[in-house]
């Protein structure tokens, strides 16, 4: 397989999800109290937010790239 369709595969499905999703959640776990035997922690969810455009952009380089590599000669 050619590399140009290797990564026009990539970013499509990377596109794709991103839209999606339009975002990442993650959660962080944080020590509150650490005394002794005694332990109190607090999760906290956070989201890195990815716009749409970014998800289109990379979809259609990968389609660019598809087509790219589907035209070159070997």
């Amino acid at each position: 397989m050619k590399p140009i369709v290797l990564i026009g595969i990539v970013l499509v499905v990377l596109g794709a999800l991103a839209l999606a999703f339009q975002g990442i959640s993650y959660t962080r776990t944080e020590k509150l109290l650490d005394v002794g035997p005694i332990h109190a922690t607090t999760e906290t969810q956070k989201r890195i937010p990815l716009p749409p455009i970014l998800g289109g952009i990379a979809l259609i380089g990968g389609v660019a790239l598809l087509v790219a590599g589907a035209r070159q000669k070997v």
